[in-house]
């Protein structure tokens, strides 16, 4: 799965078999886990994903199999201030691309990396369901509305000192 090895400690074993066994260890509930693995973790390194198959009595490469179809679900960590841009038909159509364009600029990262001190990540996703206030970014949680790109530099400011 990956070249480099992630030397997993001994308490954060226990913590993905603690996460494990709260789903009763059921293979079924492979993507519950998984999700509750990633808040934990921030993300699903090949050494989590093997613990949880060993776990949950299945195959690492089905483990894979979720991890890599889902868009949700990361291999590569996160920053510590996710940005996603959405760019479902409303926001794209509304200038979303040139708030992108933005982001990646002000960043100076390509969606899917994350800036070298950890503090953001950037992403896209399709829709938030919130096309009324498109073009929406979310930061965490966190919905900006009608953003423009002139706008960005003033949303990055709000988390450069956290």
């Amino acid at each position: 799965m990956s070249h480099i090895k992630l030397e997993l400690k001994p308490e954060q074993v226990a913590k993905i078999k603690e996460i494990c066994k709260s789903f009763n260890n059921d293979p079924g509930e492979l993507i519950n886990v998984l999700h509750k693995t990633q808040e934990t973790f921030g993300y699903l390194p090949a050494e989590v994903q093997e613990v949880v198959a060993a776990e949950l009595n299945i195959s690492v490469a089905k483990v894979y199999g979720v991890v890599t179809f889902y868009s949700f679900f990361t291999m590569i960590p996160k920053g510590k201030h996710p940005i996603s841009i959405c760019t479902g038909t409303a926001c794209y159509v509304r200038g979303a691309e040139k708030v992108l364009d933005e982001f990646k600029r002000v960043l100076n990262v390509k969606v899917g990396e994350t800036t070298p001190d950890g503090k953001f990540s950037l992403n896209c996703l399709r829709c938030v369901g919130a096309c009324g206030l498109a073009p929406v970014v979310l930061i965490g949680e966190k919905v900006y509305g009608r953003v423009s790109p002139d706008g960005v530099k003033d949303i990055i400011k709000e988390y450069e000192d956290q």
